[in-house]
C-alpha cells in the first residue's frame, strides 16, 4: 500500500471512530443521558415535523420492523415519541416526535451543522469541491460494496 493511500486509511478510520465517540459523548449527555447514540439516529431519521410510518422508518434505517417496534417502544417511555395507529388503516403505525423528541432532534441537528461550518471554515471553494467530491466516492463505494 502506498504511504499516500496507508496515511488516507488512518485518517478515515480514526476519523469514523472519533466522530460517532464524541457524537455519542455529546449528544447523550445531559438532558438526553437516556438516550443512546443509536437511538438519537432514530430520532434524526423521524424528523422533526413529521408523522412517518413505522415501516417506512425501518426501511430507511435498513432494520427490520421488529428491531424498530423496540426501539420506538423505549423512546416513548422515555418521553420522546409518540405512536399512534391510523385513521385510514388501522393495520398502519405512525409515530412522531413529541416536543421533548423534537428539541433532542434539534440538538442533534446543530451537532451535525457545527461540525460542517468547522470542516469547511478554512477551505476556499476549490477546496471544498475536491472535499466533497472525495466524501462523495467513499459514500459510494462503502454502498456498492456492502450495502447490499
Amino acid at each position: 500500500m502506498k504511504k499516500e493511500h496507508k496515511s488516507l486509511n488512518e485518517i478515515l478510520v480514526k476519523l469514523f471512530n472519533e466522530i460517532l465517540r464524541i457524537e455519542e459523548k455529546y449528544l447523550c449527555r445531559g438532558e438526553f443521558s437516556d438516550l443512546s447514540i443509536t437511538e438519537m439516529h432514530i430520532i434524526e431519521s423521524m424528523g422533526i415535523d413529521k408523522e412517518r410510518t413505522m415501516s417506512a422508518t425501518a426501511k430507511d434505517l435498513k432494520i427490520t420492523s421488529g428491531t424498530l417496534t423496540i426501539a420506538i417502544d423505549n423512546l416513548i417511555k422515555k418521553g420522546y415519541v409518540i405512536r399512534r395507529r391510523s385513521d385510514k388503516d388501522r393495520r398502519v403505525v405512525m409515530i412522531k416526535l413529541n416536543d421533548k423528541g423534537k428539541k433532542a432532534y434539534e440538538v442533534h441537528d446543530e451537532f451535525h451543522k457545527d461540525m460542517v461550518v468547522s470542516t469547511l471554515q478554512d477551505l476556499d471553494e476549490k477546496e471544498e469541491i475536491v472535499l466533497i467530491k472525495a466524501l462523495v466516492n467513499v459514500s459510494k463505494y462503502f454502498r456498492k460494496k456492502y450495502d447490499n
